[in-house]
């Protein structure tokens, strides 16, 4: 007989344990629609725009969208306008809407091609959050039903998602998420801070940087703040950037909240 050695079972110890795991996950894209060359004036608009607002690129990752100039931009000049866009640390990783011969130029920089996305009904900001969300829900669904089937699991006792409370200033450069619910900021938040919550983001204080609430597709997620003075809110992959705001909605009490699939910014009352 053949007795296992220390070393063996401790190799098949290790070799039972499964060394990663697929999970889904949502990330906030920015797309740059070109309207004409990339010359001079573009770049020119391009860096005063980074200027005003340095902390709302601040690692988003960028799509290029070629649409409206797919028959004027060869895949030259496309070269150039992504070293040009990455030499500014954008992080471009993809373009769409584009030619063969620019998404064949896009690619041989290592950039994925991808398909069209919808316009949110807020200018600027592409999102196609919403069909993902879609496609990974089905995909959910099967595989319960699929289990349910096979093996019908015991009823669990429902967990009530717990709020994180911060009661600390977030500084700049910090990311808070509240991955199953609320995310609760007693004090204010810093420009460049970015908090990001499955359920409502609720700020005692001062909101600047980034705030996005109802992140997994909670539509009835809402922001609350003390100060409106943040780059960019976001409910449900639905955005409004600083420009955005009514004058009389900045530096006073808020919230932001989904109405008939469009986001609004109402006075505290």
């Amino acid at each position: 007989m053949t007795s296992l050695t220390s070393d063996t079972a401790a190799a098949d110890t290790v070799a039972s344990v499964k060394p990663f795991q697929i999970r889904g996950r949502f990330f906030t894209a920015v797309a740059l629609r070109l309207s004409g060359d990339a010359d001079q004036d573009f770049y020119r608009a391009l860096d005063a725009e980074l200027m005003r607002m340095p902390h709302f690129f601040d690692h988003a990752p960028f799509v290029v969208d070629l649409g409206e100039v797919s028959a004027t931009l060869g895949a030259p000049a496309l070269t150039r306008l992504i070293e040009g866009l990455k030499s500014r640390k954008l992080a471009v990783f993809g373009v769409q809407n584009g030619t063969p011969e620019q998404t064949e130029a896009a690619r041989a920089m290592g950039l994925l091609s991808l398909p069209g996305g919808r316009d949110a009904p807020l200018d600027r900001v592409e999102t196609q959050r919403r069909e993902a969300a879609r496609m990974v829900a089905e995909r959910k669904a099967k595989a319960e039903a699929e289990a349910v089937a096979a093996a019908p699991p015991e009823p669990a006792a429902p967990q009530k998602a717990a709020a994180v409370i911060v009661t600390e200033p977030v500084r700049s450069g910090q990311k808070i998420y509240a991955e199953h619910g609320d995310l609760v900021v007693v004090s204010s938040v810093s420009n460049g801070a970015e908090l990001v919550a499955a359920g409502n983001i609720h700020v005692y204080g001062t909101l600047r940087g980034r705030a996005l609430a109802g992140v997994n597709g909670d539509t009835a997620a809402r922001i609350f703040c003390q100060s409106l003075d943040a780059d960019l809110v976001a409910v449900a992959g639905l955005y409004l950037t600083y420009d955005d705001y009514a004058r009389e909605h900045l530096k006073k009490p808020v919230q932001v909240f989904l109405e008939d699939d469009k986001l609004r910014v109402d006075a505290l009352r």
